[in-house]
């Protein structure tokens, strides 16, 4: 699971949510085949697995998030009209152990809108995703 913040936890405005949404699922099936997504006003989560790039190794977390960083802070510096920095500088990407739940995982993930408050039920939270398409 990978997750980061705001810069100071600013919050986003929906059309910026919505921008980094979008960039979440570019990256789907070319660095990272995402198996759920979700962008809080002040956060994103992220659960996937890493795809291999044109050397033959895995795509390190590290550069998925450089890119993915990247590309959806200039999405949201463009849609709100601003400059300036949007993410804050550190990720946090957490491996699950044998004994864990992926399902379990999801579901947090799921469950986030819910949990703050934002939506009583998370199929009607609009900025979460998750693809149809099964990853196996």
């Amino acid at each position: 699971m990978i997750g980061f913040n705001t810069q100071e936890r600013w919050v986003l405005e929906p059309q910026a949510r919505t921008a980094v949404l979008d960039c979440i699922k570019k990256a789907h099936r070319k660095t990272l085949a995402i198996e759920i997504a979700v962008v809080m006003p002040e956060h994103v989560h992220i659960i996937g697995w890493p795809l291999r790039g044109e050397d033959g190794f895995p795509i390190s977390i590290p550069e998925f998030m450089k890119g993915l960083k990247s590309a959806s802070a200039h999405g949201v510096n463009r849609e709100l009209k601003r400059k300036g920095r949007v993410w804050q500088r550190e990720s946090f990407d957490y491996v699950l152990r044998k004994d864990e739940s992926v399902e379990k995982k999801i579901e947090y993930v799921r469950q986030n809108p819910v949990r703050r408050g934002l939506v009583k039920r998370s199929e009607d939270y609009p900025w979460l995703w998750e693809p149809e398409l099964p990853v196996v």
